[in-house]
């Protein structure tokens, strides 16, 4: 089995600002270190470089007076303003805002106190509302907020509701789609150099796209219901740039893992996470959205890629809206800047109860798991699943755990039974789900990311050990408080199912 080069770690832990990180977080070795990096030193990428000591001053003369990372620039688009800089207090027209079945009652309610009974919202037509938290569920409460959003939908007649109807059968609903980071996408609301509002944290998925997009609170977005305005505090940026190929059994994952594993759960807190170099230039659309949707878990603000070929290809059967892409100046200022060599990275997993608890997959091959986790948003898009598949087909096992599928969307869904694995001679995923013993992939939503009621699929109701492609591994996250989660890529969750413990890929991908 090919191994990849470990640095040594340093003596000391690395400086970046007027702050400290250790390395802490890995089983035993890692598979990165950290130095600093001066102008002068050589131009070997290494893991993680520290920032410059130097501030990156903004351009005083040329075309550019103001130097601008991408997110200052498209908030002061929306904000109509020159220019900005981090700490920047502004008021930010909204392009898009869309909210769930969890908050969006709670959002309705505050808008009606405070805009009265009978108003009515700034946009009918930038308003999305999805139903995906709590749907395939008996109870009563949960039902009752998706009734809440069809009334309110109804009465201000929202461009875009993706009901749910019957329950009992999703296909049979049409304008559903499932989770809504991942239906956003799909259905053509994520367009570069927009500002994109969600009543979800991981509305910064949307980064991706080379927008602004954050999650916020109920308070925030009754009152954008009513004005279509927000006021926001322009954020600093954090610049990570990944170099090197990617190796085969590495997905975005393991890559924003590494990130937060380095920064921790709080060192993005209030800041811009700006993804950018080769290894980011090289990953499709679903993968870059893996990438933006975990900022969060390290306290960012939102997440960002600068927009491209891929994505202009992404988005040309999606909308028909034009939209006006921005980029970070040369000699825009960054907070902190670090650097990866992807190459040299190996598979990791973020053990219980942070996923900034980061580890080797090959180092916690000891510990045994109850069951397997694939789907959410971070996990459960269609090239999540084709990843998955790609383990169970390179093993000819079946899985000695229960497996569990959840599909984020109607389309994912569908796109399990229709298209063919590479190198499977035209089998499709959920041909070799079945044949690996997997549960049958279940109806589209959210699921047991967020636990939800106790009949919720897949839902951890004792305490059991799950690998999963989730987001967060907090206690009770899943249901159960005592319940443990190591979070891991597809690849790492498939390999895992086929062995009973926590699994390192490379045994079936290599």
């Amino acid at each position: 089995m090919a191994s990849s080069t470990v640095i040594p770690p340093p003596t000391a832990p690395f400086a970046t600002g007027k702050k400290e990180f250790g390395l802490s977080g890995f089983c035993s070795s890692q598979p990165f270190s950290s130095r600093k990096s001066r102008k002068s030193a050589s131009k070997k990428i290494v893991s993680v470089m520290a920032p410059q000591q130097a501030e990156r001053r903004p351009a005083t003369t040329g075309s550019v007076k103001n130097a601008m990372t991408m997110t200052e620039k498209i908030l002061a688009r929306a904000s109509e303003k020159p220019a900005l800089s981090p700490g920047d207090n502004v008021w930010v027209d909204v392009d898009v805002l869309m909210t769930h079945d969890v908050c969006g009652p709670g959002s309705f309610g505050i808008f009606k106190k405070e805009f009265g009974e009978n108003a009515k919202v700034w946009d009918r037509e930038k308003i999305v509302i999805i139903p995906d938290h709590y749907i395939f569920t008996s109870d009563e409460r949960a039902n009752r907020n998706v009734d809440i959003l069809r009334d309110f939908c109804k009465e201000q007649n929202i461009k875009y509701f993706y009901d749910i109807k019957d329950l009992s059968d999703f296909k049979v609903n049409p304008d559903y789609k499932g989770v809504c980071h991942i239906a956003l996408a799909q259905e053509g609301h994520c367009r570069p150099g927009e500002v994109l509002l969600g009543t979800d944290s991981h509305t910064c998925t949307a980064g991706a796209f080379g927008q602004f997009a954050t999650g916020i609170g109920n308070t925030d977005a009754g009152f954008a219901l009513g004005t279509g305005k927000i006021l926001l505090k322009v954020p600093p940026t954090l610049r990570f740039v990944m170099e090197g190929e990617m190796p085969e059994y590495l997905m975005a994952k393991d890559l924003i893992l590494q990130i937060i594993g380095e920064i921790s759960v709080a060192g993005a807190t209030y800041k811009s996470m700006e993804f950018v170099g080769s290894t980011v230039e090289s990953l499709n659309m679903e993968e870059r959205m893996t990438l933006c949707n975990m900022v969060v878990e390290a306290g960012g603000k939102n997440g960002v890629v600068p927009a491209d070929s891929t994505t202009f290809e992404y988005l040309k059967d999606k909308t028909s809206k034009p939209y006006e892409p921005v980029y970070s100046d040369e000699k825009a200022r960054f907070l902190s800047e670090y650097r990866f060599d992807i190459s040299k990275l190996e598979p990791l997993v973020a053990k219980p109860h942070s996923p900034d608890k980061r580890a080797l997959a090959r180092e916690c091959k000891d510990v045994k798991i109850d069951r397997v986790y694939i789907g959410s948003c971070t996990g459960g898009k269609t090239e999540d699943f084709l990843a998955a598949a790609k383990v169970f087909l390179a093993s000819g096992k079946k899985v000695k755990v229960p497996t569990f599928l959840v599909p984020a969307t109607q389309k994912v869904w569908l796109d399990l039974y229709t298209l063919p694995v590479p190198g499977s001679g035209g089998k499709t995923c959920s041909q070799i789900f079945e044949e690996a013993g997997c549960d049958t992939p279940a109806s589209p939503s959210c699921g047991a990311c967020l636990g939800g009621p106790r009949d919720t699929y897949a839902r951890m109701n004792e305490p059991k050990v799950c690998v999963s492609t989730t987001n967060r591994n907090f206690p009770g996250r899943m249901g159960h408080k005592e319940g443990q989660i190591y979070l891991a890529s597809p690849f790492t969750a498939a390999a895992s199912a086929l062995t009973g413990y926590v699994t390192d890929p490379r045994d079936f991908l290599q």
